[in-house]
């Protein structure tokens, strides 16, 4: 069946709306309380991040949860990785995420994690979705149950942050700029930053319901770029509205992105003798420059689909410690099982501190390769076999292009678009490629 609740990274849509009505809502709590009733221990915990529909769903979610034969506990406010985390060392059967990440507040999003603190995979969120749709279909009541907040499991998040993280005392002598988005990290980095006496200047730290990522976060970087040079800060970091991705902008107010993340923390691990098989693993979305950088490092790059959950299924797989996404998405998998802001900004404060270089001069490690991407709509989401021109053509270019670039087709999978992305070191050579395979799809199945 084609997906109708899941997306790349749970259920995400309008409050209110199908797939995130109150029934449906219901209807999820429901199937999952009957699952974890088949547990020894059948107790869910419950996060959400700042927006103002979260303790709406949260009630929504625990009366379902307890209807299917199942107990809830709720965390409040707190970051992705912190419902991950809390999920792995308590005494949980799941663990449930009220977010919709980056998007605005009119959204919002329910990603679930298996006792072990992995969101779960494909496989189980196709039967958990049969049964869902099942149960709405058959027609059930909605209520609201709720729940008393535990604040000591911020606080245990908190504490592993810092145990694990463990940074040296040159981190004091950098200055700093904080976006929290005004989501799950404007309570819980003052938590962990300020704890460690650091220079740090906070924004977007004033969560009121409507505010999450608005002009603000991981997406919308002006800000924090205005404030680093204004403030004449060593570098900026911002956090998306559930904080498990984090983007860095330099002391002159240019981003760095996942893939700049990525090559920083491949160099550290490897240095430090961590950096598993010297393998980074990411999606098909990260820039050929950074596989050429790691390649000159002496490690490799395995790319998975789009997607952190088939990331962390690639580092399960092959034992991989580092993996990520383009988008700030990063997972240390010896201390985490998601992507995590905040842990990230530890590694990259620890890795400036041990530098002891300008954040620019880190930046330019990544020599970013030209890209193109064009979209094309389609009149049908024919398989690339099925197109010999176009398959010959993407062969004579990565031919021509000769490991120093790389074609990559993927048809979307919520509109009917194909995406045609060309990388080379050349910007007419990748102009010119994506040009010629767009026109052919164009011709051949364009709408």
């Amino acid at each position: 069946m084609s997906s109708k609740l899941f997306g790349t990274d749970g259920i995400r849509g309008r409050y209110g709306k199908f797939p995130l009505d109150e029934k449906t809502i219901f209807a999820t709590g429901l199937a999952l309380g009957e699952i974890n009733a088949k547990t020894s221990n059948p107790n869910v915990l419950l996060g959400m991040d700042t927006r103002e529909s979260g303790p709406e769903i949260v009630q929504i979610l625990a009366a379902g949860l307890k209807a299917g034969g199942a107990a809830s506990e709720f965390a409040g406010v707190n970051t992705t990785p912190g419902i991950a985390y809390s999920t792995e060392y308590g005494e949980y059967s799941m663990g449930v995420m009220v977010s919709a990440s980056h998007n605005s507040f009119e959204d919002n999003g329910i990603k679930v994690f298996d006792p072990f603190g992995y969101k779960i995979p494909d496989e189980e969120e196709t039967r958990l979705e049969e049964r869902i749709l099942g149960l709405v279909a058959k027609g059930v009541s909605p209520s609201r149950m709720e729940g008393e907040e535990d604040p000591q499991i911020v606080v245990d998040y908190v504490q592993h942050l810092l145990r694990d993280c463990d940074l040296p005392p040159e981190v004091k002598r950098l200055k700093f700029v904080v976006d929290c988005a005004n989501g799950a990290a404007s309570q819980i980095a003052p938590l962990v930053l300020d704890s460690l006496c650091l220079n740090v200047t906070y924004i977007a730290q004033e969560p009121n319901g409507r505010n999450i990522n608005l002009d603000c976060g991981a997406l919308q970087l002006d800000a924090l770029s205005k404030q680093v040079v204004a403030t004449k800060a060593d570098f900026g970091v911002a956090f998306d509205g559930d904080a498990d991705r984090c983007m860095l902008v330099d002391e002159q107010g240019i981003p760095l992105n996942g893939d700049n993340l990525l090559l920083l923390a491949a160099i550290s691990l490897k240095k430090s003798g961590y950096l598993v098989g010297n393998t980074v693993v990411a999606t098909v979305m990260s820039n050929m420059g950074l596989e050429l950088a790691l390649q000159k490092e002496g490690s490799r790059l395995v790319r998975t689909d789009v997607g952190d959950k088939h990331v962390i299924h690639e580092m399960l797989r092959s034992g991989a410690a580092l993996g990520g996404e383009q988008s700030g998405h990063i997972i240390f998998g010896d201390l985490a099982t998601t992507g995590d802001g905040l842990l990230t900004l530890c590694m990259m404060l620890r890795i400036l501190a041990e530098e002891s270089v300008p954040c620019s001069k880190l930046r330019e490690r990544l020599q970013v390769l030209p890209q193109e991407i064009i979209s094309v709509r389609v009149s049908e989401k024919k398989p690339l076999r099925f197109l010999p021109e176009i398959s010959q053509l993407v062969s004579n270019i990565e031919l021509e292009l000769a490991g120093r670039g790389r074609v990559n087709i993927r048809y979307s999978g919520t509109e009917p678009v194909v995406r045609v992305m060309v990388e080379a070191e050349r910007a007419e050579d990748v102009v010119r490629h994506s040009s010629e395979i767009a026109g052919l799809f164009e011709q051949h199945i364009g709408i």
